[in-house]
């Protein structure tokens, strides 16, 4: 039950740097999972992919479709509003760590 509410949770900070990283420079699924194992964030292709087509339905980024060694690779960079969400999202993030730290 704890692994399922945690995971819920993190969905939130994953996406937070889904946006972090697309607004600094265009990214593609398989860095992003790289990325985020850095972080500690242990995600299937399974699970990232479906984020990020939620985020481009939602508006927060926009797909872009590259040729890269005879394949098409899906790059994701944020749109106005993604950056617009990003920012809120940091201001959020950083009032709650300001409280809950110890």
């Amino acid at each position: 039950m704890e692994a399922k509410v945690l995971r819920k949770l993190f969905l939130g900070f994953i996406q937070i740097h889904i946006l972090h990283h697309a607004k600094e420079h265009p990214i593609f699924g398989l860095w992003m999972l790289e990325e985020l194992k850095e972080h500690g964030y242990d995600i299937s292709a399974g699970t990232l992919y479906p984020i990020l087509h939620n985020m481009e339905a939602d508006g927060l980024l926009v797909r872009e479709e590259r040729k890269v060694e005879g394949k098409i690779r899906k790059y994701y960079t944020t749109t106005a509003k993604g950056d617009t969400v990003l920012n809120e999202a940091r201001a959020k993030a950083f009032e709650l760590f300001k409280e809950i730290k110890e």
